[in-house]
């Protein structure tokens, strides 16, 4: 992607409504922009980013057996009542009625639904162990919204659910996506905390949560050391056992012909907090670091002279081979200064660096270096996509 042909307004000044470290990057690097208190619009870095994450969790997901659905968005308040969750909820809850008189609301969880959908499908203890999952938008009245998409009235989450006839069936249905959770954590550069915890209105008997150390958490935990540190949680699994499926009539038949309540699990991810939660635990004082396989892009190339043809031509070139390689660069076309590119290139935290300019040109070497350690190689143009391939590993 040409800079020039893309979008993205970044920022020299910390906006004032900003409060976390990542709420002032994300918006400094042009990843996001406010429309109101707790709803933002996702730029083409932010989408790119958001792609990635999701991308990651669904492969992980797959892997781990679940299928990928799309629930909707509008909610029966009805179903709420049936399992009683429209009174611990309800504070939250955005609701309204539409124009044939149905009390309705935007879901902020889908439990109810995902059970009321399985109930009219499953008959059989055959059709045993089942595992859904989506990634979708939620919504929330939430009273103050803060730190920009850690705590937002619209934001994004991939819930799963398990589906089992017997304990030991969600025992192992949980240990796997506890073990996805982890997997996934990790392939986003993250180092987390996984802890039991209380379930909450969630309901169940257990549950874990994993949270990121980060100076602009809302939770107080535990850390290895016995200490107590700030830290965001971005995902919570729960064992609900038979909650959801007793109060809305899940059942199947068992191999005796008896009918029983499916045992439930529910699997939860903060997508959109993950971007955060990302950033807080990746960036300097120059800006964000991104993780590569998160990155927007693997690679910035930056022609500190447009009007040059060298520079130019050369760039191009570099560009072209850097995506025949499968690696997808951003160059910067754009006719600033140096410095500006220079500090737009830190600021969006791409993990590896290409600059061509006069000098190294003249020195027949192209510049290459690392944006997490500043790490920096003077390289044939012949041997950069080698050079880049091998710092991404």
């Amino acid at each position: 992607m040409l800079w020039t042909k893309t979008f993205i307004p970044t920022l020299k000044e910390v906006p004032q409504e900003a409060e976390s470290t990542a709420h002032k990057l994300m918006l400094r690097a042009g990843l996001m922009r406010m429309l109101l208190a707790g709803a933002y619009s996702y730029l083409p870095l932010g989408l790119k980013v958001l792609a990635n994450i999701e991308e990651i969790i669904r492969q992980e997901m797959n892997a781990a057996g679940a299928a990928e659905l799309l629930l909707p968005a509008l909610q029966p308040l009805e179903l709420w009542a049936r399992s009683g969750r429209d009174k611990d909820i309800g504070e939250v809850m955005i609701r309204f009625i539409d124009r044939r008189g149905r009390n309705i609301c935007l879901g902020p969880t889908h439990e109810e639904v995902i059970t009321e959908l399985v109930k009219n499908c499953l008959s059989s203890y055959k059709q045993l162990p089942m595992v859904l999952y989506q990634i979708q938008t939620k919504f929330r009245d939430e009273i103050r919204p803060r730190f920009g998409v850690v705590r937002a009235c619209e934001f994004i989450m991939k819930d799963a659910y398990s589906f089992d006839k017997d304990e030991a069936g969600l025992d192992k249905n949980y240990r796997a996506m506890y073990d996805a959770y982890q997997r996934i954590f990790k392939r986003c550069g993250l180092r987390i905390l996984a802890q039991e915890a209380d379930s909450g209105v969630m309901g169940g008997k257990v549950s874990h949560e994993f949270m990121v150390p980060a100076e602009s958490g809302e939770d107080v935990v535990i850390n290895d050391k016995g200490e107590k540190i700030n830290a965001i949680e971005i995902g919570h699994i729960f064992k609900l056992g038979t909650k959801y499926s007793a109060a809305l009539g899940a059942n199947f038949l068992d191999s005796q012909g008896k009918l029983n309540p499916v045992i439930m699990g529910c699997y939860g991810i903060g997508v959109s907090r993950l971007i955060a939660a990302v950033i807080e635990q990746n960036n300097d004082s120059d800006g964000i670091i991104w993780p590569a396989e998160v990155s927007p892009y693997k690679a910035v190339i930056l022609a500190l002279d447009v009007a040059d043809d060298q520079i130019m031509r050369q760039s191009l070139e570099i560009y072209q081979a850097l995506q025949n390689n499968g690696i997808e660069p951003l160059l910067d076309d754009r006719d600033e200064r140096p410095g500006v590119k220079f500090k737009d290139a830190d600021l969006i935290g791409i993990p590896i660096i290409i600059t061509l300019g006069k000098k190294t040109l003249k020195e027949q070497k192209i510049e290459v270096k690392t944006r997490r350690d500043k790490n920096l190689f003077l390289v044939d143009k012949d041997k950069v996509v080698d050079k880049v391939k091998e710092l991404l590993k």
